[in-house]
């Protein structure tokens, strides 16, 4: 839908900014929620029931940000400003938005809100280049341990922009997500012929409800 002009015009008139949304003809939602997505569907939603532990789930969003941070070092001279596909979006915008969406599971905890300007932030003028990226990654990765060590660190729910998910909802969306976009990265880099050093193994991103494509 993103590079569709015509329907991102139609998708903003209903309010819809960001992608997945879903629409029979009739109806608009977000494809971030599932339980919506299910009852649009008319199946049952089971994927609390496959869910990953709170702390698996932590253990991971945490191994995704630091792969991040080591992979983007990697990237060659011009690299961040290579674009990705289907999308106006860089690389560098690609790596800062991974680690905007993890710092911003706890951002929301903290003020029990999600508004999507968060997602729509791009890297600011002082990270343009990969080790100020990789600094921000680390600041992340660190504030995110902090916020595990609280009591209250997977508690209560969220008002997002696609409607209200507790905390397990919304760590999983956010593992995933973050977990999409490494792929996306490590694909980018090999196309630059850059062979990511100490990649993320298949287990790190076995139980994550990940989509098969990789755009």
């Amino acid at each position: 839908m993103e590079g569709n002009a015509a329907a991102v015009e139609e998708f903003e008139r209903h309010g819809m900014r960001m992608v997945p949304v879903l629409t029979d003809g009739e109806r608009l939602f977000h494809g971030w929620n599932p339980e919506e997505l299910a009852r649009f569907v008319d199946v049952e939603d089971k994927s609390e029931k496959k869910r990953l532990p709170v702390a698996e789930l932590a253990r991971r969003l945490e191994r995704i940000v630091e792969a991040a941070r080591r992979a983007i070092l990697e990237a060659p001279p011009g690299g961040l400003d290579a674009k990705v596909p289907q999308r106006e979006r860089t690389v560098r915008d690609l790596v800062y938005h991974l680690f905007r969406l993890s710092a911003a599971y706890r951002d929301a905890l903290e003020t029990r809100t999600y508004p999507e300007s968060w997602l729509q932030e791009t890297a600011p003028a002082e990270m343009q280049d990969a080790t100020a990226l990789a600094h921000y990654g680390e600041r992340v990765r660190e504030r995110l341990a902090e916020w595990w060590a609280r009591a209250d660190a997977f508690a209560g729910d969220v008002g997002t922009y696609y409607g209200r998910q507790s905390a397990p909802e919304l760590l999983e969306r956010t593992t995933w997500h973050a977990a999409q976009h490494l792929r996306q990265l490590y694909a980018l880099l090999e196309g630059m012929g850059v062979t990511p050093k100490e990649p993320l193994a298949k287990e790190d991103f076995e139980g994550l409800p990940l989509p098969k494509e990789l755009w």
